[in-house]
């Protein structure tokens, strides 16, 4: 039986990955993502998963951000029961990101109920807190370089990718093909990590394209822009909110802003982290058994802020979009999409004296990316706020391979592909990822349809 390909996710934008590969009578899915970003997306969250969850023989996690985790308990909530394989550093990681993103569901649907403003009666989460722990369950620990046997004729192995801790490329080997899958590559430069490796090659591979048609800076180890940024607000006597990812985005903005104030480059002002998740994956990343993951001389002293604050609760976050004194403000979500950083944003953002700072990626249909174009108004909670905050993106934090780093990746594979599928990424950045594979690789390049079916 040949391999076949389906494409059930990130085709046509940059979240909800999903792909099914079919392989001598099996049925194995790498990634099982959440749509985020515009509403066309987010509403395919909410459809019937495309082919039976019980007749998915496993799932294979390329790492723990829940656009490529955050569906795994819808899945199990429809009828998938089998292993789901990854890494130690995701299958630490991914259950503190679905319980969060299970409470914010949960919370969102009580509030519909109670606020009248939902379409259904009554509102019901995408899952449960109870849908999650039954996926965790399921997770299966694979180590780095260790091939798993895949039914009597298929093999899976899992490649560093060097994106966030415990991210990998996916080596699928099946009876008739080999399938690479980049899932999301990190920069060769990631301050905290080791360098991604190279994997097998494959004579098919999907790539990424988050950044497929844009070049970073030069990288800026010391952070000027962000030491200015900071000067600049406090000086004014405002607050800095930086919207950040728990995951790996808020251990880099710690440990930079750690290296800014033990170097006398920003005032010292409290740095608050109003993010409970993000204190918990920073546990993750300071555990011993992690500690292979990470470049040399760091560990406990990962973060190093004598300033630093949490706010574990609810009241003591909100007490903090009144200070009485300049501050630093790191919550999550990353593209401020959700969770606690939307009600610093609807208290701070018509002060002046005030700035945000955003830190990475931005899809389209979400806040940060209204704010990152120049947005005068955003909607927060159903009403409109007035942007009068300074707005900064500061790309130094970027953990995504960019169009050059793609490339390099993808040239230095041991033999070139036959075939390569460009996913995960909006349509310009696919594409154009896409023109830049054709004319140095000679492959067929491939930018597929969402449910498009692929034989290899």
């Amino acid at each position: 039986m040949s391999t076949v390909l389906t494409f059930l996710g990130a085709a046509g934008t940059v979240t909800g990955s999903r792909t099914l590969v079919e392989h001598s009578g099996r049925r194995t899915m790498v990634d099982c993502g959440l749509y985020q970003g515009e509403r066309q997306w987010r509403r395919l969250n909410w459809e019937p998963f495309p082919v039976g969850a019980h007749t998915i023989d496993e799932v294979v996690l390329t790492h723990t951000h829940l656009d490529h985790c955050g569906y795994l308990p819808a899945l199990v909530r429809q009828g998938f029961d089998g292993p789901v394989r990854c890494t130690s550093g995701t299958a630490d990681l991914a259950p503190i990101v679905l319980r969060d993103s299970a409470h914010l569901l949960e919370e969102e649907a009580s509030y519909a109920r109670t606020s009248g403003y939902s379409k259904h009666h009554p509102p019901m989460p995408l899952y449960t807190s109870g849908d999650v722990e039954r996926a965790v369950r399921l997770f299966h620990e694979t180590a780095y370089a260790a091939p798993v046997p895949l039914g009597d004729e298929g093999s899976l192995l899992l490649v560093r990718a060097g994106h966030v801790l415990g991210s990998a490329n996916v080596h699928l080997t099946t009876a008739d093909t080999t399938v690479l899958f980049s899932g999301d590559l990190g920069r060769p430069a990631h301050p905290v990590l080791l360098p991604r490796e190279t994997p097998p090659a494959a004579r098919a591979v999907v790539v990424e394209s988050t950044y497929g048609d844009r070049r970073h800076p030069p990288p800026d180890p010391e952070h000027g822009e962000l030491a200015e940024t900071i000067r600049r607000t406090v000086s004014r006597g405002g607050s800095v909110v930086i919207p950040a990812f728990a995951v790996d985005r808020t251990e880099l903005v710690l440990h930079a802003l750690g290296e800014l104030h033990r170097r006398g480059r920003i005032p010292e002002v409290p740095v608050y982290v109003d993010s409970p998740m993000a204190l918990a994956v920073l546990e993750v990343y300071r555990d011993p058994r992690h500690r292979s993951e990470l470049r040399a001389g760091l560990g406990d002293e990962l973060v190093s802020l004598p300033g630093l604050r949490t706010l574990p609760t609810a009241q003591e976050s909100t007490r903090v979009n009144r200070p009485h004194e300049p501050s630093i403000i790191v919550s999550s979500s990353g593209m401020a999409s959700g969770g606690r950083v939307v009600h610093h944003l609807k208290a701070l953002l018509p002060d002046r004296r005030n700035t945000v700072v955003l830190t990475g990626y931005q899809a389209m249909g979400t806040r940060g990316r209204a704010l990152a174009e120049g947005a005068r108004e955003v909607k927060i909670a159903g009403s409109y706020v007035k942007v009068r905050a300074e707005v900064v993106q500061d790309e130094g934090f970027s953990v995504h391979a960019d169009a050059d780093e793609l490339m390099a990746w993808l040239l230095a594979l041991p033999e070139p592909p036959e075939t390569v599928f460009v996913t995960h990424g909006e349509p310009e950045s696919a594409h154009a990822l896409a023109a830049e594979v054709r004319e140095q690789t000679g492959a067929t390049v491939v930018v597929p349809r969402l449910g498009e079916r692929v034989l290899l």
